[in-house]
């Protein structure tokens, strides 16, 4: 078992989900005149459900809990908040997944509140039930378990953050890798290969924020 349980989820997958959910919307024989994107991570699915569904209007809130993979923040935040007004229209609030819920919660509340529409209902691709403190009212996939759904638009944020914490405790004990070594421990860790490219991105990107030091071939933990 990896040290922190993932799944690594592929575009077909999402495009599988997404049409899925779009499916369980239209059958409820509810029609939105906007989707709306929780930035980030509803970005894909929504334009999908806008194709799915053919709806023209999409728009976005970002409404952020996550900083980290896997790491919550204190609390969940608006960014960027703007006024709109949806008087009138059925809308439709769209994210990957809900875990604790308390950034769709927020981005709920704030959309009936400043934007006012008519109705606004939500849909997710997962819903993590034992924790989630919001139940969307479409869902794909209920998840019983937790996990971390490595989604194909945060496949490098991911591995770069995943790998940044797997050195950080591992250079407690160890501070020179090959690649290959890092690549195994990886492995070890989070039971999820994302390919050579994203490996190797991710290791630059640990090298340019000074936490390894690449000297013949070798990487040196800074920490």
């Amino acid at each position: 078992m990896g040290k922190v349980p993932t799944r690594l989820v592929s575009w077909e997958d999402i495009v599988e989900w997404s049409r899925g959910l779009a499916i369980k919307v239209r059958e409820s024989n509810y029609k939105p005149d906007v989707i709306i994107a929780v930035a980030r991570g509803g970005f894909v699915p929504a334009r999908l459900l806008c194709d799915f569904l053919n709806v023209e209007n999409l728009i976005s809130i970002q409404s952020q809990h996550w900083t980290e993979a896997a790491k919550a923040a204190e609390k969940a935040i608006i960014k960027f908040a703007y006024e709109l007004d949806l008087s009138g229209k059925k809308a439709l609030l769209v994210d990957d997944i809900v875990d604790t819920g308390e950034s769709l919660i927020l981005a709920r509340d704030f959309i009936l509140k400043h934007w006012k529409p008519a109705e606004l209902r939500i849909a997710t691709l997962q819903w993590i039930s034992p924790v989630a403190k919001l139940k969307p009212d479409y869902y794909y996939i209920e998840v019983t378990e937790w996990i971390w759904f490595q989604y194909p638009w945060t496949r490098l944020e991911d591995t770069f953050q995943f790998m940044k914490r797997m050195i950080s405790e591992e250079g407690k004990h160890k501070k020179v890798w090959s690649y290959d070594e890092l690549v195994g421990k990886f492995l070890e860790w989070y039971e999820i290969d994302v390919g050579e490219k994203y490996f190797r991105e991710a290791i630059r990107l640990l090298i340019e924020e000074g936490i390894l030091e690449l000297h013949d071939d070798m990487y040196y933990y800074r920490g």
